[in-house]
């Protein structure tokens, strides 16, 4: 993906809260579309390959979460992390990360991810199909900008972090 690319229309599975149903479990199923979380906003995207994983759970997830203040005040109205994971995953991922300002968006075929062009094999280290870290800045759909680990590859061994870090994202905007 570059600047000025439209992102790809997909359908993603979600499980949301509904309050009406009672148990344990008071989720339903809702499909979300591209349209539904970029239309009409300024967005920073930015995926990684999964959930529950140390950089991602660490450093990447939790520094978009306390920097959305400053992502706010640059004139960004949401933040999503997205990761090849069902939805299942990503919301106990959320829970355990205590998120209330990132939402989190499941591609858990990795059809977004692979139309994005930024699929990767990751079977060396028993993951599969996952996606490649990059981050984005969307507005109303289309890149704005865009931050790409270098090294894209299958099966490789190293997990570059530093350009779609949350740092470097917000020095973009404030630049």
């Amino acid at each position: 993906m570059q600047k000025g690319a439209r992102l790809p229309n997909e359908v993603f599975r979600t499980r949301v809260r509904d309050e009406s149903i009672s148990g344990d479990n008071p989720f339903r199923w809702q499909d979300m579309t591209t349209d539904d979380y970029f239309s009409g906003k300024r967005v920073v995207l930015f995926s990684l390959p999964g959930a529950f994983t140390p950089t991602c759970s660490t450093y990447q997830l939790p520094g978009f979460e306390k920097g959305a203040a400053e992502f706010a005040e640059q004139g960004i109205d949401e933040i999503y992390c997205l990761s090849v994971n069902d939805s299942f995953v990503m919301n106990k991922w959320a829970q355990s990360q205590d998120l209330e300002n990132v939402k989190v968006i499941p591609d858990g075929t990795g059809k977004f991810t692979r139309l994005m062009g930024m699929l990767v094999d990751k079977d060396n280290i028993g993951f599969g199909a996952r996606s490649w870290r990059y981050a984005a800045v969307v507005n109303d759909g289309v890149i704005e900008a865009w931050f790409e680990e270098p090294g894209r590859a299958d099966n490789i061994d190293s997990d570059p972090y530093g350009e779609s870090a949350p740092e470097n994202v917000l020095a973009w905007l404030k630049s």
